[in-house]
């Protein structure tokens, strides 16, 4: 290691250790993200010290890694729950957009571990890389010099759905670092889909530059040996294939420190998943993005190793830049819960290489019905990609437009979805692609055009909606003749069931066509431009005396007396529709404040349900910071309470803690949309 890049590196652990011993009261996340890179290579710590639990999927299943130090011959843990092995004393945990950061002190010695997914949105191939790394910072914090070893094991629970299927390990070749990896021994790539599953093809990597030893051994033999000589076994127990619990083969390295003082000693480790194929579109089979040129997992390993010291770097910047503005924007809470849900709304995309090398993005709904691709996800997870990378959002676009303007979309709106993940062969939703029962008419498509005129607003040009114009036009038709006051089906919140006549479904089509005679005007398409905002017009003045109800505006057109979240509303704050007056927006915000609880506010007066992004979008109906704090704050209390130990939930009940209900999805970067509707920050972010 050059000198450059040592200081470096010592520099950040320096930087790391007085941020996080600085920092006083931060959120308290119901779930650390750890490694997060796609609904399957996901892994958290859902508790509130690294060492009172294993790691888990995002299911709550466990991906088997644990970590200990070995400080003057007496052990310790600092991540898992090796039996028999006390804790090391956690003193701190920091989460910034993309590290997580825990302190640990023990007999006179510091340990920074630091888990980096570098998830840049200006540079597409460093973000579908699936490689984290982690890095140790060791030093002695009593004057005194320690011998100090480090310990690292991960399980092939990583890469098997349940620990009853065989795996097969491998040692592999890389210069200046040990590499073992681990996979399933049937290899039934994609062919496993659904919610609440894992997979169980490609192989998990773990990459070790500096290490001491490698071994592939059963846990117990890993552990005993470096608990009793500070090594590990002298060979690896081959008995393969083998359940992943039979005796619990690991992937073990070791890290001789030698003796530790003052001086910080830096190693580093990196997990990557290499899933050969990802996706499949359409009835082909997709290889993730990073193959796309083809890149071998080996050489993306050389490749992650070799761009590590600057993306320590850039990687540092990025939060610090990104904390300052989100906190310059909606205040710290909100920063926060920000930071929090930014690896999040990645983790819940695949990326794919679609014939031509070009990016295709495949959200999950993940704890729903593992739907691929699902409009309504789309949308509300949309604002951070918009704000982010109008080229992700592209990609999670194209995939649906493609489908819809094929010949097997044969609706006149748009669909649900395109399958279950990771298969998006057509739609599955409501009985698929022959009926037109259960489905979501006026919501997806409303959601389609919002988010093209969305993206042709950032971009400051038009040219996708004019590459899909006949299917856009299709679609406003439908909604002029259908979104006024739609008829007995669902919206996004298709768990409160069908409801006719609803007034924040009918937002959202009279949005949509003002904002497709937007897209005709930067098309050149004047006269349907101004036909439709002149519609737009009309029917937004149709719905405010419809849908009056006194200080606030009804649920339903035909029912006086109730009321509900129109967060709708903030797709024209955004775009810049202006056919909703502000008097409305005023209104329904102070009606808000009003029906506020402790945990945040309800969708609607049937229900104490509510939802994470609809409430940042409600609450940015308004322009005063002290009402927006208003919404934010109940919603932090939330996750910052909540007792049931999962990534932030995007639905849940305001009185009751232990109630997250959708969890674990890319919805969650709906909260960006506070960040969408500042122009200068937007202006700035959006490359």
């Amino acid at each position: 290691m050059g000198i450059r890049i040592a200081f470096l590196i010592i520099t950040l652990g320096l930087c790391i250790s007085s941020v996080a011993s600085a920092q006083t009261e931060s959120l308290r996340p119901p779930a650390v993200p750890l490694v997060t890179h796609n609904p399957y290579f996901s892994s958290w710590s859902m508790a509130d010290k690294l060492t009172d639990d294993w790691p888990k999927h995002w299911t709550g299943v466990p991906t088997g890694m644990g970590g200990m130090a070995r400080i003057d011959g007496k052990v310790y843990r600092f991540m898992g729950l090796a039996p028999n092995f006390p804790a090391m004393e956690q003193k701190s945990l920091e989460v910034t957009p993309t590290r997580t950061i825990y302190m640990f002190e023990q007999d006179g010695i510091g340990i920074t571990l630091a888990f980096m997914s570098p998830l840049l949105p200006h540079d597409l191939d460093v973000l579908t890389r699936p490689v984290t790394y982690l890095t140790w910072d060791v030093k002695a914090v009593d004057g005194k010099s320690h011998d100090v070893q480090l310990y690292l094991e991960a399980s092939g629970e990583w890469a098997v759905n349940s620990a009853d299927q065989q795996v097969q390990s491998a040692r592999h070749k890389l210069a200046g670092m040990r590499v073992l990896s681990i996979g399933s021994h049937d290899q039934s790539v994609l062919k496993r889909q659904g919610d609440g599953v894992r997979i169980d093809w490609g192989s998990f990597y773990v990459a070790a530059p500096g290490a001491t030893d490698d071994v592939m051994s059963s846990d117990h033999d890993c552990r005993d040996a470096f608990n009793a000589t500070g090594k590990l076994p002298e060979s690896d127990d081959l008995r393969m294939p083998r359940a992943a619990m039979d005796n619990w083969p690991e992937m073990t390295f070791l890290y001789d420190l030698g003796k530790v003082g003052e001086a910080t000693v830096t190693r580093h480790a990196m997990l990557a998943y290499d899933e050969v194929w990802a996706t499949e579109f359409l009835q082909r089979k997709q290889r993730p993005y990073w193959r796309r040129n083809g890149m071998d997992i080996i050489g993306l390993l050389a490749a992650a190793e070799k761009d590590y010291p600057s993306l320590v770097g850039r990687c540092t910047e990025f939060d610090k830049q990104l904390t300052a503005d989100l906190t310059k924007v909606g205040g710290k809470k909100y920063a926060e819960l920000c930071a929090l849900a930014y690896r999040q709304c990645l983790a819940g995309c695949g990326f794919s290489a679609d014939f031509d090398g070009s990016l295709m993005m495949f959200a999950k709904e993940n704890t729903s019905n593992g739907c691929i691709a699902t409009v309504d996800v789309i949308c509300p997870m949309s604002p951070f990609f918009l704000f982010f990378s109008p080229e992700m959002m592209k990609a999670n676009l194209t995939p649906v437009m493609e489908y819809s303007r094929s010949a097997r979309w044969k609706f006149p709106f748009a669909p649900h979805d395109l399958g279950t993940y990771p298969l998006a062969n057509g739609q599955v939703y409501g009985g698929g692609e022959r009926t037109e029962e259960n489905q979501m008419p006026v919501e997806e498509t409303g959601n389609m055009i919002l988010m093209i005129a969305a993206l042709a607003k950032v971009e400051g040009k038009a040219d996708y909606a004019d590459r899909y114009w006949p299917t856009l036009t299709k679609w406003a038709e439908y909604l002029r003749e259908k979104g006024m006051d739609p008829e007995n089906q669902l919206c996004t919140d298709d768990f409160m069931g069908h409801l006719a006549h609803n007034t924040n479904l009918s937002i959202k089509a009279i949005l949509a066509l003002d904002a497709y005679g937007m897209l005709a005007d930067m098309t050149g398409r004047k006269a349907v431009g101004t036909e439709y905002h002149k519609l737009a017009k009309g029917m937004a003045a149709k719905w405010t005396e419809m849908a009056s109800d006194g200080d606030h505006y009804r649920l339903a057109f035909d029912q006086p007396g109730t009321w509900s979240m129109k967060y709708n509303l903030a797709w024209g704050k955004v775009i810049g529709l202006n056919v909703f007056s502000p008097d409305v927006l005023r209104k329904e915000v102070a009606f808000y404040k009003t029906k506020m609880t402790k945990f945040g506010l309800p969708l609607d007066n049937r229900t104490t349900v509510t939802k994470t992004d609809s409430t940042i979008w409600a609450g940015m109906l308004t322009d005063s910071p002290s009402d927006f704090d208003a919404f934010v704050g109940p919603l932090y209390d939330f996750v910052n309470q909540s007792t049931k130990r999962v990534p932030i939930a995007d639905v849940y009940r305001v009185d009751a803690l232990d109630s997250a209900w959708l969890f674990a999805r890319p919805v969650i970067g709906g909260v960006y949309m506070k960040m969408l509707g500042d122009p200068a920050m937007w202006k700035k972010w959006a490359k």
